[in-house]
């Protein structure tokens, strides 16, 4: 009902606040449930209760980040296909410089995707502005980063955001030609790209809710 609607609402405009601040292991199920806050219906509702129960019983939950001198600033992002009620895909990413998880993402991508490719290279996109303001302001710091590496666990996204074009096939030459802004940072050493198998994706934690 109405009501019911408005709490819901409510708490999750908490749980946005609170997962930018100190809770990014709440980053993937507030960024679910966002998906449907103006029109929430009972299963909505049982998702938020058992969040509220998660944050209600892990309140010592420490968040720990730290550096470890290398200047090598890694991310990590991963694409999960189809997975919101419009069949779109969600982005999951995340920073390390060491230790933690730094500047978190998850979020619903903003078109449909044909494959779990181009899911992946989109997924990389959604990214890119934070890469380049990071390496920006990391450097006006006057912290010289030695490399910047994106890993992904994708082959054929790693091959088209290496190659671009001549890497496409028939069932990837229909992608924008936007998505290949990925190639161009690469070529200007922005940074590099590297797989990293999916039992080892940290980014995982960002796109695939826990189960059971």
């Amino acid at each position: 009902n109405e009501e019911m609607g408005k709490v819901f609402h409510n708490f999750t405009a908490k749980c946005i606040f609170a997962r930018k601040r100190a809770r990014p292991d709440i980053h993937t199920a507030v960024a679910f449930l966002t998906t449907r806050v103006r029109q929430p219906d009972e299963e909505r509702w049982k998702k938020l209760q058992r969040l509220i129960r998660y944050i209600r019983g892990s309140l010592d939950l420490a968040l720990t980040l730290s550096a470890d001198g290398t200047n090598i600033i890694k991310w990590w992002v991963d694409g999960s296909h189809g997975v919101h009620f419009d069949m779109r895909g969600h982005t999951g990413g995340m920073a390390s410089l060491g230790q933690g998880a730094l500047m978190p993402t998850s979020t619903r991508q903003k078109l449909n995707t044909r494959s779990s490719t181009e899911t992946e290279l989109v997924g990389a996109d959604d990214l890119m502005p934070q890469i380049m303001w990071t390496n920006y302001f990391l450097h006006a710091q006057g912290y010289g980063l030695k490399q910047t590496i994106l890993y992904q666990d994708n082959k054929s996204a790693i091959l088209l955001e290496n190659n671009g074009k001549m890497s496409s096939s028939k069932r990837t030459k229909h992608v924008h030609v936007r998505y290949y802004f990925v190639k161009d940072q690469i070529n200007m050493k922005e940074l590099s790209v590297e797989y990293c198998p999916t039992g080892d994706m940290t980014a995982d934690f960002f796109t695939k809710p826990l189960q059971g």
